[in-house]
């Protein structure tokens, strides 16, 4: 056989062979259109709502891809996805398997009060079924990257954020990132996964300062999954922390401590919505930032507008995520400022503040009570008139310990004749008299 007649044979084999390749992806891979029905079906199946897609189509250029445009969920607030593109495995389709090698999502909003109507059974929509005996993988995702994800809170603020998660079997994360794209001082949370324990090591970058630790997974026997972790904060400014997740910040100040964490629950969700941190922790000069304490006492809580400098604040803050929110609960707090001091416990849900505080003042007056409640955009201050009184006189009787008594005594009287907000008494948490 000449060269000549070997090169046309040579390219009829090949010919042949990209002829084959293609009749065989034809089988394999749908249509566009039957790609759509597939995909809505699935979506629909495993979210229990129904979904809407823009469009559905095969990539070949620069590597195979399946992409999905502008999927999006029927709710009073939907879940939208503005591209989602999926990279398959192409060894693991000829054998009917679904590998993705990675799956990257560029623009999505997600409001955190949609999720809880998602997946939940006896949506009304019936289970998509796969007649074509398609199987998962035992790591159908190996790596999930995505850009310009907008979370959107309980309380409708949309905060944004990028992303990458690499998995190991069983969907635990061997690493991952999470960030604040260009925002200043840098906002970062990492993971690193030690071995094949369900153990990881934490990096926090946040307000200037550090958050690392470690957290943990256990599992029961019954499957009833424990997290648990310890981090340690270090000069993080509080201000700057909130702003970076578009939170109106209360105080400025650094602060460093220790935290503990945990959260309870059969799958994800349900560890969301138990977490519970608490953190003991110490800040250095500081400030309140929309509250004039002074003028609070003095004007008997008709004033507050202003700051209050703050030459220390240490105290117990407590988180604890619930199915309506996350509920905040500041215990023991000790705030120095000059010629005053404050002592008490806080609570806060759904931006609504109940506190009640007891006031000392170096010129005379100790142990002043001071209840604060109401929306935290337009918070009630009250402070029994008869505290102050009952201080002023005991100072006169017996100075020094009568300005103690005397405080207690016009608390005493405050609660005896109502002088809090609307006729009702108005505490400070129980002190020590000395």
């Amino acid at each position: 056989m000449t060269r000549r007649h070997q090169w046309w044979t040579g390219l009829g084999v090949g010919v042949c062979m990209l002829v084959l390749l293609g009749v065989a992806l034809v089988r394999l891979i749908p249509s566009d259109e039957e790609l759509a029905r597939r995909v809505v079906a699935k979506l629909e199946a495993a979210l229990g709502v129904k979904v809407s897609v823009g469009a559905v189509h095969w990539r070949l250029l620069p590597s195979p891809a399946l992409v999905i445009a502008d999927a999006v969920t029927a709710q009073a607030q939907p879940v939208q996805i503005k591209k989602l593109t999926l990279y398959p495995e192409l060894s693991a389709l000829w054998q009917r398997r679904i590998k993705l090698d990675r799956a990257e999502l560029d623009g999505a909003v997600v409001p955190q009060l949609s999720l809880s109507g998602l997946g939940r059974p006896g949506g009304g929509v019936a289970e998509a079924r796969n007649p074509n005996g398609w199987i998962a993988a035992e790591l159908p995702l190996q790596r999930f990257v995505f850009r310009q994800l907008t979370w959107i809170s309980r309380r409708g603020i949309p905060v944004i954020y990028d992303g990458a998660v690499d998995f190991d079997s069983g969907w635990r994360p061997r690493s991952a990132e999470l960030r604040r794209p260009e925002f200043a001082p840098a906002t970062s949370l990492s993971l690193e996964r030690l071995g094949q324990d369900d153990h990881w090591t934490v990096r926090i970058r946040l307000g200037g300062g550090t958050v690392d630790g470690e957290v943990e997974l256990q599992t029961s026997a019954r499957g009833r999954l424990h997290l648990a972790g310890k981090l340690k904060p270090q000069q993080v400014e509080v201000s700057s922390a909130l702003q970076a997740f578009n939170r109106r910040p209360a105080i400025a100040g650094k602060v460093s401590g220790d935290s503990t964490l945990s959260a309870d629950g059969v799958n994800g969700m349900e560890l969301a919505q138990s977490f519970n941190t608490r953190t003991t922790f110490v800040m250095g000069p500081g400030k309140l930032l929309h509250f004039d304490l002074d003028k609070a006492i003095h004007t008997a809580g008709r004033e507050h507008a202003g700051q209050t400098p703050l030459d220390s604040v240490t105290g117990k803050l407590e988180t604890q995520n619930t199915a309506d929110g996350m509920v905040t609960y500041f215990r023991g707090i000790n705030a120095k400022s000059g010629a005053l001091s404050a002592s008490g416990d806080a609570r806060l849900f759904n931006r609504q503040i109940e506190a009640e505080f007891a006031v000392d003042l170096v010129k005379g007056v100790v142990g002043v009570p001071l209840k604060v409640s109401g929306a935290t955009n337009n918070v009630s201050v009250s402070v029994p008139g008869g505290a102050v009184a009952g201080a002023v006189v005991g100072t006169a009787v017996l100075p020094g310990v009568g300005t103690v008594i005397g405080a207690r005594v016009g608390a005493a009287l405050g609660k005896i004749f109502g002088s809090g907000p609307d006729g009702k008494s108005s505490t400070a948490p129980a002190r020590q008299v000395p």
